[in-house]
């Protein structure tokens, strides 16, 4: 092969990323013009990216970033069918620029990724989704956040009147704690009938008095309240405190919060690895 045939191959892998072999073919249909090479991968990885669409992808990780002022702050979840894909570089350095564009541009604006995904998806052979993203801005606040060392959970939160510190220490707790709602005042009407009527049937089940049935059910939605309320949650760090507490006493609030756990809501198919390989070879 001649030097010059190398250099080129060179130039389009540093510019795609795609394998030797996918590159010289490129160059060769491309009658060794380099942009045009570029243009028959790119087509290539939109078709390839459209063939694995249908497949699950429930593994992955999140990428978070705050801005240096801490004014935003912004979480997405990017997915791919296997955790190790998730652990390519490759796959690591698109999840962190899709979480800087979404703080530039927001969440609703994801077709400027497509491309690099479609790319990416060519590179590692499996399919990757976007599945959601979120950004706070705040006005005259703080953007905390916190991201799990897995990283697979993590929170972004939203406080007006502390720092960056006590941002971060809350948006861990929520990370920990996975809490409903901010204030139990905030429930939906919804989810208290749900596991009211939880309660009353198990408490005349057990066989109680229906003289005291009410007071235990209205016991245990007060706990349940408790339990998946923001401000009224024991600390994570000291649960002789509620974190509502923590927050008056820094003179701050906690406007909202969000948390994200890879692949929470996907139902994953149960794959017969075996039988994919057979199916691969018939």
């Amino acid at each position: 092969m001649r030097l010059a045939d190398m250099v080129n191959i060179k130039e389009v892998r540093s510019r795609t990323g795609v394998g030797f072999g996918d590159c010289k073919k490129a160059l060769e249909d491309a009658g060794d013009d380099i942009d045009k090479a570029i243009e028959i991968i790119r087509k290539q990885s939109a078709v390839k990216a459209a063939k694995k669409a249908d497949r699950t992808a429930a593994e992955g990780l999140l990428a978070m970033h705050v801005s240096e002022n801490g004014d935003s702050g912004a979480m997405v979840e990017v997915n791919s069918e296997t955790d190790f894909a998730a652990r390519n570089e490759r796959f690591i350095d698109f999840a962190n620029e899709a979480v800087k564009w979404v703080v530039k541009h927001g969440d609703s604006e994801m077709e400027g990724l497509e491309e690099a995904r479609e790319q990416l998806v060519q590179i590692i052979g499996e399919n990757v989704s976007v599945r959601r993203a979120v950004r706070f801005v705040s006005q005259g606040g703080e953007v905390g956040s916190y991201l799990h060392s897995n990283d697979k959970l993590g929170a972004l939160v939203e406080i007006r009147g502390g720092d960056a510190v006590l941002g971060k220490e809350i948006a861990m707790h929520v990370t920990a704690m996975n809490p409903m709602v901010l204030a139990a005042d905030q429930m939906p009407e919804q989810v208290l009938r749900t596991e009211r009527g939880i309660y009353e049937a198990q408490a005349l089940e057990s066989g109680k008095p229906e003289s005291i049935v009410q007071k235990i059910v209205d016991g245990r939605v007060r706990k349940f309240l408790a339990e998946s309320s923001l401000l009224d949650q024991p600390f994570v760090r000291d649960p002789d405190t509620k974190v509502g507490d923590l927050l008056e006493q820094a003179g701050a609030q906690c406007l909202r919060f969000i948390r994200f756990e890879v692949g929470e809501g996907v139902e994953k198919k149960d794959e017969d690895f075996a039988a994919e390989v057979a199916a691969q070879l018939e």
